[in-house]
């Protein structure tokens, strides 16, 4: 099996590394220090497990797990205990939380090697659990060709499904993210942003009007010029959020 390391502190990896020792199935073909340099090793190396801090500089440990087009199986490493959350326990197979024994590490190690068929489908259910960290709901993380872009969520002005991606549209341009519209449905701040429509999540700080529509739908017009249609279930939304 082959194995990439992301953290950002040399001490951390040299434990993974010092540990890993005792796994003659397992060979270490990368290490990184941050979120950019693990896509590249992992689009490079395509390997079957990588050990992935969550706090990191620039994008965390989430944010690029998001932009892995075929995500491997994870075991995180982190110092924060309000990361080992409960998706953790739901979802991937084990997470470490620093600093951690050997003894820790081996039991990990041995969830993985059993769970090795279900270990991938396992990072992809993690990744449509509503996002639990505080910066995951104030920014969105998007491969822009081969550029990363982060993308704050006050720039955006709306968001629409587009087949397995969601459309984010935002003051500098329109994005792609291969997620749900009920995954940002989610993780957005309801205060802020309310899905309309099956197909449209809305900034509501941005509509000016609400027109009635054919039947019982609405059109949300924003200050942008844009109009999002509103169904009746939506418009229901949008009054309990606005107070109308």
């Amino acid at each position: 099996m082959k194995a990439i390391i992301i953290d950002d502190e040399p001490l951390a990896r040299s434990i993974v590394k010092e540990y890993l020792q005792a796994y003659n199935e397992i060979a270490i073909v990368a290490e990184c220090d941050n979120g950019f340099e693990g896509l590249k090793a992992i689009a490079q190396h395509q390997p079957d497990i990588i050990f992935l801090d969550i706090q990191m500089p620039k994008i965390n440990g989430f944010e690029m797990l998001e932009l892995v087009e075929n995500p491997p199986a994870v075991i995180f490493t982190t110092a924060f205990e309000e990361y080992a959350i409960k998706a953790f326990e739901t979802h991937a197979i084990d997470y470490l939380l620093k600093p951690f024994s050997k003894e820790r590490f081996d039991k990990a190690l041995q969830k993985l090697l059993q769970q090795q068929k279900t270990a991938v489908e396992k990072t992809k259910e993690l990744l449509e659990a509503p996002a639990e960290s505080p910066i995951q709901q104030n920014r969105i993380v998007v491969k822009d060709g081969s550029k990363i872009k982060i993308i704050p969520v006050t720039q955006i002005q709306y968001l629409e499904a587009a087949d397995d991606y969601v459309k984010i549209i935002t003051n500098e341009g329109t994005y792609l993210k291969k997620k749900t519209m009920q995954y940002f449905e989610h993780s957005l701040q309801t205060a802020q942003f309310v899905r309309v429509h099956r197909s449209f999540i809305v900034n509501i700080q941005l509509i000016t009007r609400i027109d009635a529509y054919e039947k019982d739908s609405h059109i949300a017009l924003l200050n942008t010029g844009a109009k999002i249609l509103v169904s009746k279930t939506g418009y229901a939304k949008l009054k309990e959020v606005l107070g109308l």
